[in-house]
C-alpha cells in the first residue's frame, strides 16, 4: 500500500535506492513497491543514506513505513536504530522488535 508521501517521491530518488540496497531481481512479474524499497533503504544505510531518507521522507512518513513493514524487511539492529530516533523525534509508539515471521507447526 503507497501513501500519498511515497506517490509523490522522485521516481530517480527510488531508482536510486533499489539499485543500491537490492541486488536481486524481484519475484513475479509485479515491481517492488516504494514502501518496500524504502524498507529495505532503512536497513542498510550508511549515515549519509539516513540523513537522506529524513530530508526526502520525514521522521513520520519514515514511522509509517517502519509499521508496514513486513517480516525481513528491517533486520533487528537497523530498527532498534530507527525506533530509538524515530519515537524521540515523533513521539510515535514503535514496537520493540522489528515484525518477524512465524510458523505454526502445530496447525499442519
Amino acid at each position: 500500500m503507497e501513501t500519498a508521501l511515497t506517490r509523490d517521491l522522485p521516481k530517480d530518488f527510488l531508482s536510486d535506492l533499489e539499485r543500491k540496497f537490492f541486488w536481486w531481481e524481484p519475484v513475479g512479474s509485479q515491481p517492488r513497491s516504494a514502501t518496500r524499497i524504502l524498507a529495505q533503504a532503512m536497513s542498510m544505510p550508511g549515515f549519509e543514506e539516513v540523513r537522506r531518507l529524513e530530508q526526502m521522507l520525514g521522521c513520520d512518513q519514515l514511522a509509517d513505513i517502519m509499521l508496514r513493514a513486513e517480516p525481513g524487511w528491517i533486520d533487528e539492529r537497523s530498527w532498534e536504530f530507527w525506533r530509538g530516533r524515530l519515537m524521540r523525534t515523533t513521539g510515535r509508539p514503535i514496537p520493540d522488535a522489528a515484525p518477524v515471521r512465524s510458523f505454526d507447526a502445530g496447525s499442519v
